[in-house]
């Protein structure tokens, strides 16, 4: 039986406030330059960030010279990337939309997936997602996924009850997260406490590891995988987040 995943209450007003620290300017700006060199993309490619969440990358990417097309199931995200492309003065297209079937033809030359974003379907709706991202990339063309390391998180899982708190001007966001052995994923149910308020998600993120990842992407119709760390380098056990490119 799948997981379950509340994406409406994980992908709101809530994570756009707890992660506003994690996720600003500097982290920004670092993982639009490790997307840009880690895909080999020169300005003018077109380029798919999917899903594009608020459009941290989408429009810094677009700064940078390529043409950006994001997609995500969020409205609320999607106005949020609107607003800071209008801000920065950049074009961006950007559609809703499910990661499992596109709304978009393409073809790319890359299609980016960062900071975790893959993972959140069962392993048909998972290959689903990598399949429409071979659908839409040229021949050649480049998938670059960023997500957690199956072996460094296993290595280092703490069990709930113990859990992870991030603590912004006061108000709580609790992750008390176990791991499931039989499908490799991260379960997660976060507790955000903001003022009076107390909301609730579950959810539910897969791990691949890299034979897995190795077999998902030739069944997606990839060419080739390879694996590295955001600056590019090999991949060992002390390597926490995970960069898979995979070439069409």
């Amino acid at each position: 039986m799948p997981h379950r995943f509340d994406a409406d209450e994980l992908f709101g007003e809530d994570y756009l406030h707890f992660y506003a620290a994690v996720l600003g300017d500097e982290r920004s700006d670092a993982d639009t330059d490790a997307a840009i060199a880690l895909s080999g993309v020169a300005p003018g490619a077109r380029v798919l960030d999917a899903p594009c969440g608020h459009g941290r990358l989408a429009v810094r990417m677009a700064e940078r010279g390529l043409r950006v097309t994001g997609v995500d199931r969020s409205t609320a995200f999607l106005e949020v990337a609107r607003h800071d492309a209008a801000a920065r003065g950049v074009d961006l297209e950007l559609h809703e939309g499910d990661l499992r079937a596109l709304p978009v033809e393409g073809p790319y030359d890359a299609v980016v997936c960062w900071f975790t974003s893959f993972g959140y379907f069962d392993d048909v709706g998972n290959l689903a997602q990598l399949r429409e991202c071979r659908r839409v990339l040229r021949p050649g063309g480049v998938l670059l996924v960023e997500t957690l390391s199956h072996d460094a998180y296993v290595r280092t899982f703490t069990q709930a009850p113990d859990a992870i708190v991030v603590d912004a001007g006061g108000d709580l966001m609790v992750d008390r997260n176990d791991f499931d052995v039989d499908t490799g994923s991260i379960v997660c149910h976060r507790v955000s406490v903001r003022g009076a308020e107390r909301r609730e998600a579950h959810f539910a993120i897969r791990l691949p590891t890299l034979p897995e990842w190795r077999r998902f992407l030739a069944d997606a119709g990839f060419a080739s995988v390879a694996f590295s760390d955001t600056e590019g380098a090999e991949v060992d056990l002390e390597t926490w987040r995970l960069v898979v490119r995979a070439v069409a």
